[in-house]
């Protein structure tokens, strides 16, 4: 047995408010709706992974999602752009990354990063 793919879900009776944080501004593909569900992705190849954490790192609130993305600096405008509220960032952070934290319209804390090696 192996694991194929790992989804967030978020509770929302405002599934319509997801279009333009995660379709608009991030640019996530939308891959199904039913009206009840409605999800994004990406047509590339996405690594499955989760993780457990008991902070965010630098001493930030640990965040309910991470997306990464190619370039933090224009997720950053894009979403400020939008309206929606940054709480973190941006910023290099020791272990290799740029990111920022967000709001998303549901109010969970989304961590926008990118390796700084790449």
């Amino acid at each position: 047995m192996r694991v194929k793919r790992i989804v967030a879900n978020i509770e929302t009776q405002r599934i319509e408010e997801a279009r333009s944080f995660y379709r608009d501004v991030l640019g996530l593909e939308p891959l199904m709706d039913h009206g009840w569900i409605a999800t994004y992705g990406s047509g590339e190849r996405m690594g499955v992974q989760i993780s457990f954490a008991s902070q965010g790192g630098s001493q930030t609130p640990t965040p309910d999602l991470s997306i990464e993305v190619d370039d933090v600096d224009e997720a950053h405008e894009r979403m400020k752009e939008a309206g929606f509220a940054i709480e973190y960032g941006p910023v290099d952070e020791p272990w290799g990354v740029r990111r920022f934290y967000v709001r998303d319209p549901f109010g969970k804390l989304v961590n926008i990063v990118a390796h700084l090696s790449e």
